[in-house]
């Protein structure tokens, strides 16, 4: 009977320790820059090249 503890712990333990990493995971979001985000519109063909350059160019005179 005393064996199973010794198995029982350290299984919640780990359990515990991978419960709290993927909470953290979803917490943590990488925020994108302005740039990037219009990069990938563009890539994926959500706005045409006129508007990228448009938008670059709004994005570049506010820096």
């Amino acid at each position: 009977m005393m064996m199973w503890w010794w198995i029982l712990i350290p299984v919640v333990l780990v359990l515990g320790v991978f419960l709290y990493n993927g909470r953290n995971r979803q917490n943590t979001v990488k925020r994108k820059n302005p740039m990037d985000i219009l990069d990938n519109r563009f890539a994926k063909g959500e706005i045409s090249k006129e508007e990228y350059e448009e938008q670059k160019r709004t994005l570049n005179t506010k820096n």
